[in-house]
């Protein structure tokens, strides 16, 4: 077992979780194309992508946490 590579579980739950949140995925790529344009850099959709990570944190967290009890 010590040549096994261990693997890393978040990156799979990050997966299966992205589904449940394309409500805000939507959100930030609609702000995204509102802001495409602007060329004096103030706008900017960092909330909208903070959302959508939160979103998937909140999914991931308790499956991630029972897995590493």
């Amino acid at each position: 077992m010590a040549d096994e590579e261990l693997v890393d579980p978040k990156n799979y739950l990050e997966e299966r979780c992205k589904p449940k949140c394309v409500k805000f995925w939507i959100e930030y790529g609609k702000c995204v194309d509102r802001v495409k344009d602007d060329e004096t850099g103030h706008k900017h959709c960092t909330g909208q992508y903070f959302d959508y990570w939160s979103c998937i944190d909140t999914c991931v967290a308790p499956k991630l946490f029972e897995k590493l009890k």
